[in-house]
């Protein structure tokens, strides 16, 4: 065990640019998962940083007797128990901002995808059905005109409100609490906002505050011509209800980037027409994904050199105690 650095567990996959980084710096330890049974006396004992992929339960906290900081690559950070963290004094982190014109980028991507159909176009023409069938049929919604509320206004919310008013479309927004820097119309409740709009982009992090916030009664409400963007966690939807609304004609769409149980898609959900679907990739490009990696290892890096983490999440704004 080394004397000299600090000692980082990785439990489970994690980015290649992580791992090859923290090698330069610290001694890096892997185990195939979050499950405190693997941890051995020599890791319980030395381990004091962990490089996690949204996945630390308090369990595996509680067997790291020297664990101080868990970075987390990801701006989400649900599946590591932040508040067992805050209780214990450990820092967590997360990649904010590095992101957010990816995934801003992806939600208007995934929009227009969905009111134009445009997957399902482009399918047309390579099976061929455009020479043997004719033109693609016309899609029935267009992105013109639309009235797009915003379910969550932080960094990402606000990237993709500048990225709509650029198409001249009217903005709205839910949050716990009213914003003075936007411009936008506010509603204080979801019901309220999707009673005044036609497409809700949803872009919460998912807790058991938001779980099915998205719910029969909000579909209900967006109408029939009403849409439902997903670019923040799938837990935020009720699938079983979406999956009605879209089979009633409730709404007439839906785009998604997550899902309740990734990778695990319902069969009922991918049999509609009127959906766009992706696999969780609104971050996942090469260059993004870069420089989540590096915040990753930043945030270690700062932490045991200068005894303060970079993006430490709201719940742990802690700084490094002497040892």
């Amino acid at each position: 065990m080394s004397q000299d650095r600090p000692i980082i567990l990785v439990p489970g996959k994690m980015h290649p640019r992580v791992l090859e980084r923290m090698t330069t710096l610290f001694d890096v330890r892997q185990v195939d998962g979050p499950d405190a049974s693997l941890i051995t006396p020599e890791l319980a004992a030395g381990v004091t940083g962990i490089a996690t992929v949204n996945n630390v339960p308090s369990s595996l906290m509680d067997a790291l007797k020297k664990l101080e900081i868990v970075s987390n690559f990801g701006v989400g950070y649900d599946g590591v128990d932040a508040g067992h963290a805050a209780r214990s004094g450990i820092v967590v982190t997360h990649t904010p901002d590095v992101l957010n014109d990816e995934v801003a980028d992806t939600a208007i991507g995934l929009l227009i995808n969905t009111l134009r159909r445009l997957p399902a176009a482009e399918q047309w023409l390579r099976d061929g059905r455009w020479v043997k069938d004719g033109p693609f049929p016309l899609s029935p919604l267009s992105l013109g005109g639309r009235k797009v509320g915003l379910y969550g206004l932080g960094r990402i919310g606000q990237a993709i409100a500048r990225r709509l008013q650029g198409f001249d479309l009217d903005i709205a927004y839910h949050t716990r609490s009213r914003r003075d820097d936007v411009p936008y119309a506010y509603h204080a409740t979801l019901l309220e906002l999707a009673q005044a709009v036609d497409t809700l982009i949803v872009i919460v992090p998912g807790s058991a505050e938001t779980k099915h916030t998205v719910n029969a009664d909000i579909l209900q409400a967006l109408g029939p011509d009403g849409v439902v963007i997903n670019v923040g966690r799938g837990i935020t939807v009720d699938e079983t209800a979406l999956i009605a609304a879209l089979q009633q004609g409730v709404i007439a769409g839906a785009g998604l980037d997550v899902f309740e149980r990734e990778p695990q898609v319902p069969e009922a959900l991918m049999a509609l027409p009127q959906v766009s679907l992706l696999p969780h990739v609104a971050s996942a490009s090469v260059g993004t994904r870069n420089k989540m990696a590096d915040l990753v290892v930043d945030n270690l890096a700062s932490w045991f050199q200068n005894g303060k983490a970079l993006t430490p999440v709201a719940e742990t704004p802690f700084t490094r105690r002497a040892r």
